[in-house]
């Protein structure tokens, strides 16, 4: 029996068990530069066990729907947000954690000028961006020490509209 995830629109709501949505809603907690820029201010909690918070560049792969997810992936010792470089939706996959394995995986789309950050130990798929580029800021942990655990789903799952 195929096990299926429907993708669902990305809320801070929805997402808030797994981590931050970060976009420019609402009214700007304060006016900068001349009063011509709002500032959003804080929209994640970065959380480092030790080491400093770093800023990469990742590319992916452009992944269409369906999908099939064989895999999630956590970072016991930091957070991680992931801030588009362009102005295209992405998929972001994440999962409940019972006792060290991922369950009842949920599956988002962001919208433009949606970014996310991953709280720290949060179980979450691959980079999945639905558009080229496919070009990604990511703030993580940069530090001595394994910070990456995978799981293997031993009967994937399939990730759909």
């Amino acid at each position: 029996m195929t096990k299926r995830v429907k993708v669902e629109p990305l809320t801070s709501e929805a997402f808030a068990p797994y981590g931050d949505v970060m976009e420019a809603s609402g009214a700007a907690d304060k006016m900068i530069n001349q009063g011509k820029c709002g500032r959003y201010h804080d929209r994640a909690q970065l959380d480092f066990s030790d080491g400093k918070a770093g800023i990469s560049i990742f590319q992916g792969e452009v992944e269409t729907l369906p999908l099939t997810l064989e895999l999630v992936e956590r970072h016991p010792q930091g957070s991680q947000a992931f801030v588009p470089m362009s102005n295209d939706p992405f998929l972001v996959v994440v999962a409940q954690d019972d006792n060290g394995t991922p369950i009842h995986p949920r599956a988002f789309v962001t919208k433009a000028g949606q970014a996310i950050n991953f709280h720290r130990g949060t179980w979450h798929g691959v980079l999945a961006p639905l558009h080229a580029p496919g070009l990604f800021a990511v703030v993580d942990r940069i530090g001595q020490g394994a910070n990456l655990e995978e799981h293997w789903f031993e009967d994937p799952y399939t990730i759909e509209e």
